[in-house]
């Protein structure tokens, strides 16, 4: 059976820097919480302009990581079988762009022109569903490689909630922890033992889909979301994850520490967040959890991308050798759950 691999990764983040204080500062209340302590995260990037004086938005900064991915990687922009587009925000401009999709106009960019193209939408688990996606593609046959692409301009729901939070617990709270940024991530189907993905799995909790909702505020004409964060962050929403991955290693004749896992990265949403997730994981898969890779406190919340954008962050910083095997656990509006384990080879950054 054919197995996929990541043959390379790229991210882009943003130069304009704002601080959580920064960002405080500007409320209309006084804060309720140490935003910086309950969250982890210290500073965001924001979309401003480029290297040559452009602005910047979610088709720039996703063009910027595309071309990072194929710039540490074997295969150009004309070798690509399929892009995956996996953006929550699809700001071009001064649009919120529904048709042509991002995938196509991002083939178009690169010179990609062999490749089919098509957006898939998951909120934060937009590139983990995306990635899904185009490892069943590979194992089936349908394409050789590909790209999955995701750039976010995401920091105007920052700006809502700035101008609209009137109360210490309010449902834009969560608003003041995104930045933005961009991943790309390119498969193919060489996968081999010690360099492949071995497995990746998602699961929707639709009894969850009211606790977080991106949507046109209710009071202005920004976008906000509004997150009901005492019954998105609670122990039956972490279960959603160790429930599925321990049935899944069961019916493998396996378990969490025989996977042996080197390293976890969870979506990057909460600091303390994940810190009480690992202890109710430890109790539930009676294993120690490997050693977290993050990159919240500087970035932030950066949605559909975090995951990708740690890993690029990682292999940047040379902490992942070849042959390390990562766990990557999603946590997204919809409610999305799941896990996906990758054992990566030689990757440039």
């Amino acid at each position: 059976m054919l197995k996929s691999r990541i043959e390379a990764v790229g991210s882009y983040l943003p130069t304009d820097e704002v601080s959580t204080a920064e960002l405080l500062a500007q409320l209309a209340i006084e804060s309720p919480v140490d935003l910086e302590k309950v969250s982890g995260v210290r500073n965001r990037r924001r979309c401003g302009t480029d290297a040559e004086g452009l602005p910047e938005d979610s088709f720039t900064v996703a063009l910027a990581a595309a071309r990072s991915a194929l710039g540490n990687s074997g295969y150009a922009a004309a070798d690509l079988d399929v892009i995956i587009s996996c953006s929550i925000t699809r700001i071009r401009g001064d649009e919120f762009c529904v048709e042509p999709s991002f995938a196509l106009m991002l083939r178009n960019e690169l010179g990609a022109t062999g490749a089919i193209h098509f957006d898939v939408s998951n909120a934060c688990a937009g590139m983990m569903s995306g990635v899904l996606v185009l490892d069943r593609m590979i194992r089936a046959g349908i394409v050789e490689r590909g790209l999955v692409v995701s750039g976010e301009y995401i920091t105007p729901i920052a700006d809502t909630a700035v101008l609209e939070m009137s109360e210490k617990y309010d449902p834009q709270f969560a608003s003041l922890t995104v930045g933005d940024g961009a991943a790309a991530v390119i498969l193919d189907g060489k996968g081999v033992d010690g360099d492949c993905i071995d497995y990746i799995e998602l699961n929707t909790s639709a009894a969850f889909a009211q606790l977080c909702l991106g949507m046109p505020s209710d009071r202005s004409s920004g976008i906000a979301l509004y997150t009901d964060n005492r019954a998105m962050h609670n122990e039956s929403r972490y279960l959603l994850w160790t429930t599925r991955q321990k049935d899944f290693l069961h019916a493998r004749g396996s378990d969490f520490t025989a996977e042996d896992y080197d390293y976890l990265i969870h979506h990057q949403f909460s600091g303390p967040a994940v810190e009480l997730i690992n202890k109710i994981a430890e109790r539930e898969f009676d294993s120690t959890m490997p050693t977290g890779l993050a990159v919240l406190e500087k970035y932030g919340n950066t949605a559909s991308t975090s995951h990708f954008v740690v890993l690029h962050d990682a292999l940047k910083q040379q902490r992942l050798a070849s042959g390390a095997k990562v766990l990557m656990v999603p946590a997204a509006s919809g409610v999305v759950a799941g896990f996906l384990s990758v054992t990566l080879g030689e990757l440039r950054a």
